[in-house]
């Protein structure tokens, strides 16, 4: 209940529409007109608009097309971190709530892989209310074992790929702590399937408070170091530490052609995951102008009738 008034309600109000095929095909949600070329399917001529313009035009609408969602999700224990409004386990029960919610409201089907230092739980995808409130569940309860070894995110996407068997949506949620080497497996699933990184980052990841003599302990491998942080040299070299990891993340993903949320708890989940799904939106309308110009296809001329015409 507190997830409904929190997140879905809100994303409801805050967010309209439908995501929107990129291909042109059968479908209700009108995308264009462009002149009819002979031998094309004469039943996709809009009658109206031809017989005002004098030349025959046809009706081009988008696919509507369900698919499978796929939310990879890190329950290592590096997520029960966080020194601002709330952990990052909140932050990940928070986007599957809402990312369920978006991706359900029309008949798509939302999966789960949880893992760890090796993958610890698939959920298979469904539908419904109570599939999502179990999905909600595994990740408020799955146990945290601490000490038990790096997280393998290579290894999760790498046994991801062997269960997928159609082109499917899949969320990598994960602070991306984890040792290097899973760039292959994320650039084999980009070629095949749409890919979102979910980015979960504290503040206190970036910069280290002068705060004194400090133990610090790594919870995957229960290594640890005493620091100085008085010393300003040492809080610099952490501060770019930080940065070129970041750095290299974004690096890496852009290069694969895929999009990067970041989500911190220092921020309320809801504004922007709004800013990223309009960004999302606007790259879309953008990539299907650039389609429809690669294949010659060429809207008729706005006249006074044609407004008319159109809503």
């Amino acid at each position: 209940r507190m997830l409904e008034w929190k997140v879905i309600r809100p994303i409801a109000r805050q967010l309209g529409g439908d995501s929107r095929s990129l291909l042109s095909g059968p479908g209700m949600e009108l995308h264009g007109l462009r002149e009819y070329q002979p031998g094309e399917d004469v039943r996709r001529i809009d009658w109206n608009i031809t017989a005002r313009m004098g030349q025959p035009f046809l009706r081009e609408s988008l696919v509507e097309r369900a698919l499978d969602a796929w939310l990879v999700i890190d329950v290592s224990a590096s997520i029960d971190w966080g020194t601002a409004l709330c952990l990052k386990r909140d932050r990940i029960i928070e986007f599957v709530a809402a990312t369920s919610q978006l991706l359900g409201r029309h008949g798509n089907r939302v999966g789960a892989l949880l893992f760890a230092e090796r993958p610890l739980r698939t959920v298979p995808p469904a539908r419904g209310r109570s599939h999502v409130l179990g999905l909600i569940g595994s990740v408020d309860t799955v146990p945290i074992v601490r000490k038990s070894g790096r997280t393998d995110l290579a290894g999760a996407l790498a046994y991801l790929e062997g269960q997928l068997h159609r082109r499917s949506l899949i969320f990598i949620v994960s602070d991306f702590l984890a040792p290097l080497g899973w760039e292959p497996v994320v650039r084999r699933l980009a070629h095949r399937h749409e890919i979102v990184a979910v980015d979960l980052y504290d503040p206190r990841e970036g910069v280290i408070p002068d705060v004194g003599l400090v133990t610090f302990e790594d919870p995957e491998t229960g290594k640890q170091i005493v620091v100085d942080t008085a010393d300003a040299r040492l809080r610099d070299r952490f501060r770019w530490a930080a940065m070129e990891q970041r750095e290299h993340l974004c690096k890496t993903l852009a290069g694969c052609g895929i999009d990067l949320l970041e989500l911190t708890t220092a921020e309320e989940m809801l504004p922007a995951l709004v800013r990223f799904l309009r960004m999302r939106r606007h790259q879309m309308a953008m990539r299907a102008q650039e389609l429809g110009r690669s294949q010659g296809r060429s809207e008729p001329p706005v006249t006074d009738d044609r407004r008319k015409a159109i809503p």
